[in-house]
C-alpha cells in the first residue's frame, strides 16, 4: 500500500488529505481528487478516475477492477490490491487518473500549481 501512496505523491502538486475522516486516504492535486486509498482493508483497494470507455474495458480485463465504490461508477474504478492486477497496469491507471484531473482543472489553477 505504501508504494502506491508514494507513487501518487511523487506527482507534481500531489498531496495527502483526509476529507472524509480517517479513511480513505485521498490523494489530490489542487482541489481535485485523483486517488482514494483504503489503507485498512485486507487486501487494500484504490479508487482512480478513468475515462468511461477505458473504465469499462479495464473491468472486463481484470476481475479485481470494478465500478467505483461510493463514486460515480461511470468515471471511477476501484481496484482490489490483491496482486492480480499487474503493477504496470496500476501505475498506468494512476497516471491516467492524475492526467484526467489535471486536464479538467481551470487553467488558472493549473498555472498556479505550476502544471502548465
Amino acid at each position: 500500500m505504501k508504494e502506491w501512496i508514494e507513487y501518487g505523491l511523487a506527482k507534481k502538486g500531489a498531496f495527502k488529505d483526509y476529507p472524509f475522516g480517517a479513511q480513505p486516504l485521498v490523494l489530490k492535486v489542487g482541489t481535485r481528487m485523483f486517488a482514494l486509498i483504503d489503507e485498512e482493508g485486507n487486501p487494500g483497494s484504490m479508487s482512480l478516475k478513468c475515462d468511461p470507455e477505458m473504465a469499462h474495458l479495464l473491468r472486463q480485463q481484470h476481475p479485481s477492477v470494478r465500478p467505483g465504490y461510493h463514486l460515480n461508477k461511470q468515471h471511477w474504478n476501484t481496484i482490489s490490491l490483491d496482486g492480480t492486477v499487474p503493477e504496470e497496469d496500476i501505475k498506468w491507471m494512476m497516471d491516467h487518473s492524475y492526467e484526467l484531473v489535471v486536464k479538467g482543472m481551470k487553467k488558472s489553477e493549473a498555472r498556479e500549481l505550476g502544471l502548465l
